[in-house]
């Protein structure tokens, strides 16, 4: 990465600032806003091109690649000039031809010595895990039970019952909108039931009641059977119709649930190492300077947390489409690299059967903060990955299993993703914004990432760090530890900000997959 046109330090302010990427690239991005007629890396701006957005630095001949990050991120819609400002207008999203070469980088990880390795502070689950809260859920079969899981919870707050539990983080009823009149035989069925008994098993939950309606097609009683699960202290279901209409399944719920609490009370925070951390990568309202602030520094935290046998988790296939082929080569064999680009094909045909394309992402917010197609997004989303081998690749809601850095595929929008990450197991979360995202994820506490300083000073209420003072000469190395350093401090319990503004209850939002008959 190469800033050109920063002046020293303490000097007066001289040209505007630019970022050239690679040496291959034909564009620089402006890390301050060029005004038209001003020189600013070696050309003079036709128009004013906004901060994060690119200028050209060649001439480049209708037809051909535009490049960024030394990579093609559109191809010029007609002849560009030197100075123009490159953007929609002018840059044409296609299909790229990519060498996926397979298993073909050798990525050995220097592991952290076991005596040196970080530790924090959380709760040991009965299975050895270990999880950064301590919740009580109340999860639904179906929308029908969505309400009175909901009442639920709310007769806990009403009562303060809670406030006899200290060592509990609070009791979530996590509702959604579908469990009926689905495929009870397809992926929609598979998807939803994976999803609530992720919940059920994340880390983070101390004990789960799962209520239903009774008549619905997810029924709570199939469930148990293919997870071959019985009811226990820390494992409740029930029934509107069974129980006896909507007051009597409150009452009934609120008082399975005083008996849970009591037991998730005695769960104290104790020692863990840093490779009990399953870590969910996300980032929504993504600018022009994502993958050049946040998403490269918290990849370095990645790289640190894989070091010291930890896990985290990459998602949100459709943004990661155009640069597959830089995450299979570090894939740990064919394999994996094969069942990613597998999973790359299916997009491509499910976008194509609903009359869409890959490129309908960048959303417009992602557009006014300097990206252009779907390319140049997935460039620097991929960022956050770090540099370590691809370990696994797993479907959505699967138990992640492997340790290491590992690909999940979900959708890209935000809470569906990160839904299917917490179903999996992720039992901490970090979330990289540049438009400023409002998002909070309940049991799994999530960490809100700046792109750049001007976000982070106008949401200072929901941003936890600010990545924009890399552009200031912060380097990604040191960003990276601060990053590492702040997960350990919240998984011990320390709130992040979206905890503090309450965000959580309403982000559960499972996968929707086939017809809704």
């Amino acid at each position: 990465m190469n800033l050109i046109s920063r002046p020293p330090s303490g000097a007066p302010a001289g040209p505007p600032r630019v970022l050239k990427l690679s040496a291959s690239d034909n564009v620089v991005v402006a890390v301050d806003p060029v005004d038209a007629g001003v020189s600013a890396g070696g050309v003079t701006a036709l128009a004013r091109i906004p901060r994060g957005h690119k200028l050209a630095v060649a001439p480049i001949a209708r037809g051909e690649p535009i490049r960024k990050y030394g990579q093609i991120i559109g191809y010029a819609a007609d002849d560009v000039a030197p100075g123009a400002h490159i953007h929609t207008h002018n840059c044409l999203f296609a299909s790229v031809v990519l060498d996926y070469a397979h298993a073909s980088a050798a990525l050995a990880t220097n592991y952290v010595p076991d005596a040196d390795r970080a530790t924090f502070q959380g709760f040991r689950r009965d299975n050895g895990k270990f999880g950064t809260r301590n919740y009580v859920g109340i999860l639904t079969s179906v929308n029908c039970s969505a309400s009175v899981a909901k009442f639920m919870a709310e007769e806990v707050r009403r009562l303060g019952i809670l406030a006899d539990y200290p060592n509990v983080d609070g009791v979530i009823a996590l509702t959604h909108g579908t469990g009926c009149g689905i495929d009870y035989s397809g992926p929609a069925f598979d998807v939803l039931k994976r999803t609530t008994w992720g919940y059920a098993c994340n880390p983070n939950m101390a004990a789960v009641l799962v209520v239903g309606l009774g008549c619905e097609g997810f029924q709570i009683a199939k469930m148990k059977e293919a997870y071959g699960l019985s009811e226990s202290d820390v494992f409740r279901t029930m029934t509107i119709q069974d129980v006896g209409g909507t007051r009597k399944t409150v009452a009934a719920g609120v008082a399975a649930v005083r008996d849970m609490l009591a037991i998730a009370n005695r769960k104290t925070r104790e020692t863990a190492p840093a490779s009990e951390l399953m870590l969910a990568l996300q980032c929504g309202g993504s600018d022009g300077y994502s993958g050049i602030t946040a998403n490269p520094a918290l990849g370095h935290a990645v790289d640190l947390l894989v070091a010291q046998g930890g896990t985290a988790i990459l998602s949100e296939t459709p943004e990661i489409y155009g640069a597959e082929h830089l995450l299979t080569r570090r894939a740990i064999s064919r394999e994996v690299g094969e069942k990613l680009i597998s999973i790359i094909k299916w997009w491509e045909a499910y976008t194509a059967r609903n009359n869409q394309s890959m490129d309908n992402n960048p959303s417009p917010g992602n557009k006014a903060g300097g990206l252009t197609t779907i390319l140049e997004k997935s460039l620097g989303a991929a960022a956050k990955g770090g540099s370590t081998a691809l370990t696994g690749v797993y479907n959505y809601a699967e138990p992640v299993t492997g340790k290491g850095f590992v690909f999940m595929d979900t959708p890209g929008y935000d809470p569906v993703s990160a839904t299917g990450q917490v179903a999996g197991g992720a039992n901490i979360l970090a979330f990289t914004t540049g438009r400023g995202s409002a998002y909070g994820c309940k049991p799994t506490p999530s960490i809100k990432l700046a792109t750049n300083s001007d976000i982070y000073r106008r949401m200072l209420d929901d941003m936890d760090i600010n990545c924009g003072d890399i552009l200031d000469g912060a380097s990604l190395e040191a960003k990276g530890q601060e990053i590492f350093d702040y997960l350990l401090k919240v998984a011990s319990g320390e709130r992040s900000k979206s905890e503090e503004l309450g965000y959580g209850d309403a982000e559960f939002v499972p996968w929707q997959l086939g017809a809704t008959m």
